[in-house]
């Protein structure tokens, strides 16, 4: 094999092409930043969990084609990631991810404090968690955002050295949103996860999914209301939360008749609606 084709399969392995995921890890992270430094993080940081996003996320996709090797090839979306085809060993694959891992771990540990470090650990433990946990319950959905928004404690002791209750808010908003956001990813795969015996919230959620999926939607605004009343944000802020609540209103409306590409459009949506709520809150701050 030529390393062209080799570092095509890494590429393909990690998502690198398909930073969608690292987006929707990356904005909130960064309002973590942002609000736990009232609006002036240091610059340090801001490259520290940039670069820490896209390497946990890259790693979290390497673990989860590890755990769904033997099912991957039965799902029309994922046939043909690598290790369901056979182009990577296992063994390579765990590497790759002990690399990526190890990678943004000495982040963490050259560039923060000790209470990010432990906390780290955590993290490292969810993204392990996580791609097994469909095998075992209706909620994987909870555990990947548990997983995804553990950028956000860490930002903020990271900032502080401390876990005030506006990162308690944000990381709940957090996982509220990519419950939502996730279910719909998993409305794609549904008939064929009902086949091979795979969980999520979109089986569990059944004929209302639509309607659990707005509520959380609804749950996600209502923190971040909260988070913006508690940090003294203005209306910039505002106007960025009702361009969100304009979004997931479009995204219900894409997925009413629960269409695989549609719902799938509707997934990928939300990265505009992340990346809108922390251009508000950039703007809001400068505003002052």
């Amino acid at each position: 094999m030529t390393l062209k084709n080799r570092l095509n399969i890494y590429i393909t392995l990690t998502r690198f092409d398909k930073p969608i995921g690292s987006y929707l890890l990356l904005w909130p992270t960064l309002w973590a930043l942002w609000i736990a430094s009232d609006g002036n993080p240091d610059l340090t940081l801001i490259i520290v969990f940039t670069l820490g996003v896209f390497l946990t996320r890259s790693a979290g996709c390497v673990i989860n084609d590890v755990a769904d090797r033997k099912i991957d090839g039965k799902v029309k979306r994922t046939a043909n990631r690598p290790l369901a085809k056979g182009l990577i060993s296992t063994k390579e694959a765990v590497a790759l991810f002990i690399l990526l891992m190890g990678s943004a771990f000495l982040l963490v540990l050259l560039t923060t404090n000790s209470m990010t470090v432990y906390l780290s650990f955590i993290a490292l433990g969810l993204a392990l968690l996580y791609p097994f946990m469909k095998r075992y319950t209706q909620l994987p959905q909870l555990v990947l955002g548990a997983a995804f928004g553990f950028g956000i404690p860490m930002a903020f002791t990271a900032t502080g050295e401390q876990l005030p209750l506006l990162a308690w808010l944000l990381y709940f908003a957090k996982i509220f949103w990519t419950i939502a956001y996730d279910t719909m990813y998993a409305m794609v795969d549904r008939d064929d996860d009902l086949k091979i015996g795979v969980k999520s919230t979109a089986i569990l959620f059944g004929q209302q999914d639509r309607l659990i999926n707005g509520i959380l939607q609804m749950l996600t605004l209502a923190l971040l209301i909260c988070v913006g009343l508690i940090a003294n944000l203005g209306s910039i802020y505002y106007l960025g939360l009702l361009g969100m609540a304009c979004l997931f209103v479009y995204q219900q409306y894409l997925i009413k008749d629960r269409d695989r590409d549609l719902c799938f459009k509707a997934f990928l949506n939300n990265h505009y609606a992340g990346l809108l709520v922390f251009i508000a809150i950039v703007l809001d701050y400068l505003s002052r």
